[in-house]
């Protein structure tokens, strides 16, 4: 295959604790979010949205990611091909939205007086946009250049849409807005790879951008870095590592959040530690949690007391179970988690996980949410641009566990896509983008492709025919 086939998502796989026992006696909840099984019915009550996928998963005890790279020594990550049966069957584009899974914070933050309490919803909902690659060890399908995706969820209040913008360097950028006009979420994602022999990090380049429309405030971050473990041998688990700053432009309050490595024995696995300070930088709440379970916001004068009183009476020199690094001689064993989240007297819950479906690791460890993503709604065919990753007939085939269509597929779409290249070469004609520009950042300053508006008005007559 050719090697423009790009090995380039920065969130390929992951394992983490099987706990998600978590104890509430002591918290406020601030996430009201009832737990519901995924599905949602229509107004009329007609139909309902997909549970599972039409298929479980193919296999892949048979193939070898080593068999793969091994002949690619001193190549570019971004151009090593992979076989399809190490994808998923959703797009990147439709990965990106996961990142909405959790819009009833952002709905939350929208309600809130307070710009205090409005920040550490923020914090909750900028980690909830991650907590979806938890146990995902499949790799989202490239996007074609142009390529599209629509999620409108008049249950959850708004309409996203994505445009595939580059593909040297493969560049996602995505634009959500509420129906009511309370918010718009947006940004781009350029996933910058490094090799490290044993693992892949990877660095999410670009800034995600929401802005709560009523309270005229805007609120920037970039998502932390992540390295996937055992690509050669072993399980893949991944790890979520870096200073993650969230800032309010029109208050000046920041929050910092440390996502952090996991670090000797495992003991700091998935965990997230941080705290909110005011435009005097005066701290004002303590965050903590982690991202594969649960956010939570305290007082920081409580939790500095309850760091004191558990460092006198042990609590941080408790024996580990585990004799051993994150990195292994051979492998990189993921280490046994060694405890979940202490809940501190006092402390609000912000954010808590929802639970994965009981059949979802026979179905690439999807959400619930994330099995409905690449579902045909009736009649939605006929209304969405032709451009619209549902109608990629490589991810339908692999959705239906049918690998050798979906190879096939996917191969004859990438050369239509090198054959259009071609073409434009030489006829001196540059790619032309149709629902995203490259602009400014108004909050930033910085480069960032900026959403031009007219997708939902229907007219796609001169969508390029990427299928």
């Amino acid at each position: 295959m050719n090697s423009e086939e790009e090995f380039y998502d920065a969130e390929t796989g992951l394992e983490s604790d099987d706990s998600c026992e978590v104890s509430f006696k002591d918290a406020l909840v601030f996430d009201s979010k009832q737990v519901t099984d995924g599905s949602t019915t229509q107004e009329n009550g007609v139909w309902e949205r997909r549970k599972t996928l039409p298929a479980e998963m193919i296999s892949r005890n048979n193939f070898s990611v080593w068999s793969i790279l091994k002949k690619c020594i001193g190549m570019e990550l971004s151009k090593i091909a992979m076989p399809v049966v190490f994808n998923e069957p959703l797009s990147f584009l439709q990965r990106i939205s996961e990142y909405m899974e959790h819009t009833h914070l952002i709905h939350k933050a929208c309600s809130l007086s307070d710009s205090i309490d409005r920040m550490q919803v923020v914090a909750a909902f900028a980690v909830s946009a991650v907590a979806s690659q938890w146990e995902r060890t499949g790799k989202p399908f490239n996007p074609l250049l142009g390529e599209t995706y629509e999620l409108i969820r008049e249950d959850e209040g708004y309409r996203l849409i994505s445009e595939q913008v580059s593909h040297h360097p493969p560049i996602s950028a995505f634009h959500a807005q509420s129906l009511k006009q309370e918010f718009e979420f947006h940004g781009s994602i350029y996933p910058k790879l490094k090799f490290w022999g044993k693992s892949v990090e990877a660095e999410p380049k670009g800034t995600m951008t929401l802005e709560l429309l009523k309270h005229k405030e805007a609120y920037t971050w970039t998502n932390p870095m992540c390295c996937v473990h055992n690509i050669i041998l072993g399980k893949l688990w991944i790890e979520q590592y870096g200073t993650v700053e969230i800032v309010n432009h029109s208050t000046g309050d920041k929050c910092v959040l440390n996502f952090k490595p996991c670090g000797m024995f495992g003991k700091e696995l998935h965990k997230v530690e941080g705290h909110i300070q005011d435009k005097s930088k005066k701290k004002r709440r303590v965050i903590y949690g982690k991202w594969t379970e649960c956010m939570y916001s305290v007082d920081p004068k409580v939790y500095d007391a309850y760091k004191k009183s558990d460092k006198k009476t042990g609590g941080d020199s408790k024996k580990l179970k585990q004799e051993h690094s994150c990195e292994g001689e051979e492998a990189d064993e993921m280490p046994d988690v060694q405890e979940t989240v202490t809940v501190i007297p006092g402390s609000a819950l912000l954010w808590r996980i929802t639970p994965r479906p009981p059949h979802s690791a026979q179905m690439y460890n999807f959400t619930s949410f994330a099995m409905t993503l690449n579902e045909l709604e009736p009649g939605m065919e006929r209304l969405m641009a032709p451009t619209d990753c549902r109608l990629r007939p490589d991810i339908r085939a692999m959705e239906n566990a049918d690998i050798e269509t979906a190879s096939s597929e996917k191969e004859r779409l990438e050369e239509k896509q090198r054959a259009a290249r071609r073409e434009r070469s030489k006829d001196e004609e540059e790619w032309s983008t149709r629902w995203f520009q490259l602009g400014t950042n108004p909050h930033t300053g910085g480069e960032d492709w900026l959403y031009t508006g007219g997708y939902f008005d229907r007219n796609y007559t001169d969508c390029p025919n990427i299928y």
